[in-house]
């Protein structure tokens, strides 16, 4: 399941985001949105995990939790029109 991440510092980095799917279970993939001309975060990302149930936990347990002093928003990542 692909999964939205938002409202995230700008501090945050791929591999801690990494680290904090890991706990819910298996990550396929992390792509953290930057700028493409400052190379800074844009504050979101995407997380692909290929099991539904533990992405669906991921979702539950972390949308609207704090990270790095900010609350995130988890869901499930739409496709593009």
């Amino acid at each position: 399941m692909n999964m939205y991440i938002g409202n995230l510092s700008y501090n945050v980095k791929e591999s801690d985001l990494r680290q904090v799917m890991e706990e819910y279970g298996t990550v396929e993939s992390v792509k953290l949105i930057v700028d493409r001309d400052t190379r800074r975060s844009k504050g979101f990302a995407f997380v692909d995990m290929p099991e539904s149930a533990e992405a669906q936990r991921a979702i539950t347990e972390l949308n609207g939790a704090e990270y790095v002093g900010r609350q995130m928003v988890v869901k499930e990542a739409l496709p593009k029109n």
